[in-house]
């Protein structure tokens, strides 16, 4: 459920940013940082197979020292349907090209679109103006709703369905990273104080939330680090 605010809509430089705890939320996490006066996080606990990146996100939340954190809980395991929500496997072993030429078993039917919905509501509430998600079009796994079309069909569709839309006061969905490669993304997150150590990007943890190191993620995240010519904090 949402934490109460005690400010007024009226009120200063806001933004909410969507925060899984992994390597991209948490770098635009620190772009949002940079760039706003109040920064407002926004997680999800969905039904998601393991909970080690909802810790994660507590813990980035919590060290960059947004004004408030809210968690958000609902079910999306009662739909099923994705590796990530169900009792499929995740796809393991794959290239980066496999990995990126078609849909795979960890898409979550609508789940930026329900993530993007929530941002909405907050920010509505908070008058924030801006709203900030991790999309990636470039090094992604393939999901449909992480392109740059789903993006601004999602803003026109927000500032048509809300009152400060209707008013004239435009919310802006933001995704600052959604044309950049992985290693570009995390020489950018570098530069601002990111520490990627703390993040999780996993499909498959095992015991005590450690990386499979065999995941799409894992294989996305491992392939952006070498790309910058970086060792990967979290690497086994």
């Amino acid at each position: 459920m949402y934490h109460e605010s005690t400010l007024s809509s009226g009120d200063n430089d806001r933004a909410v940013v969507l925060l899984s705890g992994g390597l991209d939320s948490t770098t635009v996490l620190a772009l949002a940082i940079r760039d706003h006066a109040e920064v407002y996080a926004l997680s999800f606990s969905y039904g998601q197979r393991h909970g080690v990146e909802l810790e994660a996100a507590r813990q980035i939340a919590e060290s960059f020292g947004v004004r408030e954190h809210a968690v958000v809980e609902f079910d999306l395991r009662r739909f099923g349907g994705s590796a990530l929500t169900d009792d499929i496997p995740v796809p393991k072993d794959r290239s980066s090209e496999e990995a990126v030429s078609s849909i795979p078993a960890t898409y979550v039917p609508a789940r930026n679109t329900v993530f993007l919905s929530f941002g909405v509501a907050w920010a509505e509430v908070l008058g924030a103006r801006a709203l900030y998600t991790g999309v990636n079009a470039v090094d992604y796994s393939g999901y449909p709703d992480c392109r740059p079309e789903f993006i601004a069909a999602f803003e026109t569709m927000a500032n048509l369905a809300t009152k400060a839309g209707v008013e004239g006061d435009r919310l802006a969905i933001r995704a600052p990273l959604i044309d950049l490669h992985k290693s570009d993304i995390i020489k950018l997150g570098l530069e601002l104080g990111v520490d990627y150590g703390a993040t999780h990007s996993c499909y498959d943890p095992g015991e005590g939330g450690a990386p499979c190191g065999r995941c799409d993620s894992c294989g996305l995240r491992r392939k952006g680090f070498e790309d910058a010519g970086l060792r990967d904090p979290r690497a086994r």
